[in-house]
């Protein structure tokens, strides 16, 4: 196989990959706000419930998740999903998956913030809405990034998890080559791909640090 043909496989792979990885952020990342706002609920019955979903999502491989959100219908309710479903199945079980782990890291980030600022500004007249949306979230934000850009580099690497489902992403793309040609090349081209990935999220978080530098814990 001539080496432009084995490249523009490895493309098709890395525009999934691609795809599922900004469908899990712009779905997880939000999610994850509410289930942080949902821990940390007076209502022991709506905190106990996020609890618990944090538990099962965190404790539980992202693999199995998908495969059950994948068969579950049929296994369970003896539904026929369509061909399309796998594609869904995984976005929801990254989504549900990140949402978890970025609760608890937002969940962190607002705990983190002294109660004073919160009494500063209902002295100023701030609602709760507006003391958390431009007092407390542009804080959090800022420190939460390291560990939110470690999860976001993590999620490049777990796309390849979406194998499991018949989807042929970048790693799905390089096994089938390698076991074709016989060879290591495709993995050490689909390698080298993600880690220059993982580069430009490196670089655009430190953009973004570098922005948020005005705000000092």
């Amino acid at each position: 196989m001539e080496f432009s043909t084995m490249l523009g496989l490895l493309g098709d792979g890395l525009l999934l990959t691609t795809q599922i990885f900004f469908v899990t952020l712009i779905g997880s990342l939000p999610l994850g706000v509410v289930v942080a706002l949902c821990r940390m609920s007076r209502f022991r019955v709506v905190s106990t419930i996020a609890k618990f979903y944090i538990s099962i999502l965190r404790g539980t491989p992202l693999m199995l998740q998908l495969m059950a959100i994948m068969f579950g219908p049929y296994y369970l309710f003896g539904l026929q999903m369509g061909s399309d479903w796998k594609y869904w199945a995984c976005d929801i079980g990254f989504i549900l998956n990140y949402a978890a782990y970025f609760g608890e890291i937002y969940r962190s980030g607002i705990q983190s913030i002294p109660r004073g600022q919160y009494e500063a500004a209902n002295v100023l007249g701030y609602s709760r809405a507006q003391t958390f949306m431009k007092i407390v979230l542009p804080q959090v934000i800022k420190r939460i990034l390291p560990a939110m850009g470690n999860e976001i580099i993590t999620l490049v690497k777990d796309t390849s998890l979406a194998f499991v489902l018949g989807i042929a992403e970048m790693f799905s793309q390089a096994k089938a080559l390698a076991a074709r040609e016989v060879s290591m090349l495709p993995y050490a081209i689909a390698a080298l791909i993600y880690w220059v990935f993982c580069l430009l999220i490196e670089f655009v978080l430190g953009k973004v640090e570098k922005k948020l530098d005005y705000y000092h814990a």
